[in-house]
């Protein structure tokens, strides 16, 4: 029984279609569109597809991009089913003082996060880097109790602030110096070195609180741009909300 998964960003829409809702299973498809192009989809992308099982989706992007998909998803006979962050799911416990308000996408990530470190046996705390239109960074316990996180700007929204409060700076894109000297590198650099530190001190929270040093996912689709110059060791896992949503449907299923 296939199983289609789909994360909404806040500018694109990706699905991925695997073989069974299980974590770790064949990926037999998968894609990715604009959300000005979503329209298209049945008649495009998922027009050849085969039916799937069953379909679980995390959504970031309002009401009335979902609704949306769903007229596409209409091609396909299912009930489509969304993310709702809730106290505990997929053997993480949702530390937020409201629950139900944490962002879908950190929610299905930390689950997608605490099933990577259940299957290589690490008992260890993780750090939970997700990198897009803004960056969020999620503190999670070896035993999956979410203890929170912190939400800053990604870095065009950065650049864009400063390019619309501050005149003069429009300016090309630069390079990540140590010491940079002209506008264009000290714009990204300062941009790289925020993202970074703010990272990097949720690292040594972390350590501090559980007295062992986190291992650091990063994910989304602005990872490998700030990744090569993280001073903590990470891996990158473009895969983890799809991931997290094998998790929750695996989970779901078996109860």
């Amino acid at each position: 029984m296939s199983f289609l998964a789909i994360d909404i960003g806040n500018t694109r829409l990706k699905w991925a279609l695997y073989a069974s809702p299980t974590p770790g299973a064949a990926l037999l498809d998968h894609g990715a569109a604009f959300l000005e192009t979503i329209d298209e989809l049945a008649e495009g992308a998922w027009a050849k597809l085969p039916h799937p099982g069953s379909m679980l989706g995390c959504n970031v992007a309002g009401d009335a991009v979902r609704r949306r998909v769903e007229e596409q998803l209409e091609l396909w006979d299912f009930t489509p089913r969304w993310v709702v962050p809730g106290a505990q799911e997929g053997g993480v416990v949702n530390g937020y003082d409201h629950p139900g308000r944490l962002g879908a996408d950190r929610w299905t990530s930390l689950i997608g996060a605490h099933w990577h470190m259940r299957a290589r046996a690490a008992q260890r705390p993780v750090l939970v880097v997700m990198m897009g239109t803004a960056v969020t960074v999620d503190a999670l316990t070896a035993d999956g109790q979410f203890l929170g996180g912190i939400i800053l700007p990604g870095h065009g929204i950065m650049l864009r602030a400063l390019e619309s409060g501050t005149a003069g700076l429009r300016v090309p894109t630069g390079q990540v110096r140590d010491f940079p000297t002209n506008t264009s590198d000290a714009l990204t650099s300062g941009g790289t070195f925020a993202i970074t530190g703010a990272i990097e001190r949720m690292h040594r929270h972390l350590r501090t609180r559980t007295g062992k040093t986190p291992i650091v996912l990063v994910t989304g689709g602005a990872g490998w741009k700030v990744a090569p110059d993280l001073d903590v060791d990470h891996e990158l896992v473009e895969s983890l909300i799809f991931d997290g949503l094998l998790a929750m449907q695996s989970h779901r299923l078996a109860l």
